[in-house]
């Protein structure tokens, strides 16, 4: 590579990488933790892993209790069903007749809790309780929103994080280019007892080239989930005359049809359980996860199943089958394990890529240690950048302004480790924590101990002190879930309470970990002052 292409690349890599480097540490430290969102929630709530079977949600009870309290006649009505607990998503819409069915003027004059409009809200299938999205949020929920900058109000949060991810992109493949010719020479190359500025480009270079293709990975499906309307506008307007609706539906992504309402009851009550049987029958190894209702209670009434092949059967089948209601027929279907078209393929595998939620325990933790790693690659490389530019040939006032530059960063990254593992000692401590409280604990903390290290203007006492607050909040976590609810580890361990366990268990290890990385650098610290 020449010395101009050289020194574009190098440019290039470097103000991407800095322009985004605190936000993306934000990214993938809070995306971390969020692929254990579902062991987290019950955690946080001391409930169990279910495995629920479609056939134990009682469908008929809930429909009927709903219909009771504000007539649900020729309303679209759609169940998302759970993965690893009893929570069922439940979206109603808003009437659509306009001449009030007898069972809907039984209960017009009715206001039921969740108002007459088009709501959401959460069933708890053991207890029957209900709940508000805003009732019922939890750390797991929070973590994983944070991680595309949700808090902020939409789309500006979403869009943020799209273009992050964007030129994250541009990082990746400019380092890539930068490091071609020595790829492989460099990445054995590692000299800890070297200068620091080695140290760092040896750390950057190696456990960039390790998380290479999960970084990809990320940097690809975060843009694409998050600003995937900025990239199509083009297309869009060139290819499909602006008709977005045309290009959608040729990405697989285009709404189910809306059916005209006929205003006639149906002559006999709806019972779901025939449909859900049928399906099951005709989807093996598969699972329902989505059962819409159009037109509740109308003769143009379709029942809407989605599902997807189990992971150990095949990585990618989504299927959907529509009932006409009065006739019983299959108004179309399309099987999961029937072969898919290239848009499917691609949107699944690019879901799965993300999410990690193609295997077990061990990919999730692989996916959290990459994600960590790739924590560690930001800040070298922050490291690289300001030790680069801390010569004698610069002037003071541009010195003093990019250690103040990295103090900042230091602070504010840094900071998430201690308050990540506070958080969950909070949550412990005051159950339900609720959204508001889990924003205002998090963020007030997080914004506290920012301040508090800018201050301090070290970056050793930095990093010091954020691995021994992290490790000590960490060694909290089991031992406040002990005493709260009494499932120390070791009684989850004995009667099965896989998540309860895990989340002990994965803290335990973690907070080692970091303590012992504080040792180890606090035994060099005292070499070094001797």
């Amino acid at each position: 590579m020449n010395n101009r292409n050289y020194n574009i690349f190098f440019h290039t890599h470097t103000i991407s990488g800095i322009f985004i480097s605190a936000l993306l540490y934000v990214i993938f430290f809070a995306g971390s933790f969020s692929f254990f969102k579902s062991e987290i929630n019950n955690w946080e709530a001391n409930t169990l892993e279910v495995k629920n079977a479609v056939t134990d949600i009682r469908f008929q009870s809930i429909l009927d209790s709903l219909d009771q309290e504000q007539s649900l006649y020729s309303r679209d009505i759609t169940f998302y069903l759970p993965e690893k607990n009893n929570k069922i998503g439940i979206q109603f819409g808003a009437k659509k007749d306009s001449v009030v069915a007898p069972l809907a003027e039984k209960t017009k004059k009715r206001k039921g809790k969740r108002g007459r409009d088009s709501t959401f809200f959460i069933l708890d299938n053991q207890t029957n309780q209900t709940s508000t999205y805003i009732d019922s949020y939890s750390l797991g929920e929070f973590l994983y929103r944070l991680h595309f900058f949700a808090q902020i109000p939409y789309p500006y949060g979403y869009h943020l994080a799209g273009f992050v991810a964007f030129i994250f992109l541009f990082a990746i493949i400019t380092g890539v280019l930068l490091h071609w010719n020595k790829i492989v020479s460099n990445f054995y190359i590692f000299r800890p007892w070297s200068k620091l500025k080695t140290l760092w480009t040896d750390a950057h270079t190696a456990l960039g080239i390790i998380g290479l293709p999960y970084q990809f990975i990320f940097a690809v499906t975060g843009a694409y989930y998050m600003i995937n309307i900025v990239f199509t506008a083009p297309v869009t307007e060139f290819l499909y005359n602006g008709n977005r609706d045309a290009l959608y539906a040729d990405m697989g992504y285009s709404d189910a049809k809306t059916l005209p309402l006929e205003n006639k009851p149906l002559a006999k009550p709806f019972d779901l359980t025939p449909f859900l049987n049928q399906t099951q029958q005709r989807w093996n190894n598969s699972k329902i996860t989505r059962v819409t209702l159009q037109n509740y209670g109308d003769q143009s009434m379709t029942v809407s199943l989605e599902g997807q092949v189990h992971n150990s059967t095949k990585l990618t089948g989504n299927g959907k089958i529509v009932f006409d209601v009065k006739t019983a027929a299959v108004i179309e279907e399309k099987q999961p394990m029937d072969d898919a078209s290239y848009s499917e393929i691609v949107k699944s595998l690019l879901y799965k890529l993300h999410f990690g939620n193609y295997g077990g325990y061990a990919l999730k933790i692989l996916y959290f240690l990459v994600g960590i790693a790739s924590c560690f690659v930001i800040i070298s490389g922050v490291m690289i950048w300001l030790i680069a530019r801390d010569r004698k040939n610069i002037p003071l006032k541009k010195r003093l302004f990019n250690e103040w530059l990295v103090h900042i960063y230091l602070a504010v990254c840094l900071s998430m480790y201690p308050m990540t593992a506070l958080i969950f000692v909070a949550v412990k401590l005051i159950h339900p924590a609720g959204q508001s409280f889990i924003y205002h604990f998090y963020f007030w903390g997080w914004l506290l101990f920012s301040l508090y290290f800018i201050i301090r203007k070290n970056n050793f006492i930095t990093t010091r002190d954020t691995l021994l607050l992290g490790s000590i909040f960490g060694f909290c976590i089991p031992t406040t879930n002990g005493i709260m609810t009494s499932n120390w580890f070791w009684i989850s361990y004995a009667k099965g309470y896989d998540d309860l366990l895990f989340v002990d268990l994965f803290w335990l290890l973690l907070s080692t970990t970091t303590f012992i990385s504080w040792l180890l650098m606090m035994r060099k610290h005292r070499k070094k002052i001797k």
